[in-house]
């Protein structure tokens, strides 16, 4: 070994083939197992004064290995690492243009009321105003902003219905 050896992480290192079988009991892919040996030697490293000496160091990281496994396997049902329809399982997205046909037409009809209702439309409906506030912006009574509101709706329902948005 090198001048600076501890007997202590000596011990450690010659424990890594039992540490890899052992892996091997909860993870059928390699890699994993490999990533587990990884997280129980950091883990072992990080709380190495918590071992007592005397103790069966092999026992002592067989237990670490395995609550490693345990909370990966806690974390992984907590936070999965992708839902069962992925995003990237989409090879196209549905078509936007029709969306885009339906608000110019809105649009185009909203353009079409009388300047006193499209205000308090968009007040209401889009800016997401109260009728008390519209009332004030416009100048007017709340009762006043509810009927030009409601001839707006009519307006453009009618327009809508009878087909001629454009």
């Amino acid at each position: 070994m090198y001048e600076d050896s501890n007997p202590a992480t000596d011990n450690v290192v010659e424990m890594l083939p039992a540490l890899r079988a052992f892996a091997r009991t909860f993870c059928s892919n390699q890699n994993d197992a490999d990533d587990l040996v990884q997280e129980t030697l950091v883990r072992a490293l990080n709380s190495y004064d918590t071992f007592t000496p005397g103790t069966r160091l092999k026992s002592w990281l067989f237990t670490i290995m395995r609550n490693a496994f345990y909370t990966q396997i806690k974390k992984s049902s907590r936070e999965p690492v992708g839902a069962m329809r992925c995003v990237s399982d989409k090879r196209s997205m549905p078509a936007s243009q029709e969306w885009t046909v339906h608000a110019k037409e809105v649009e185009t009809a909203i353009h079409t009321l009388p300047a006193p209702q499209r205000e308090v439309l968009v007040l209401i409906t889009i800016e997401g105003v109260s009728y008390e506030d519209a009332a004030h912006i416009c100048g007017c009574n709340i009762g006043t902003v509810k009927s030009r509101l409601n001839r707006a709706r009519a307006r453009l329902s009618a327009r809508f219905e009878r087909g001629d948005a454009q």
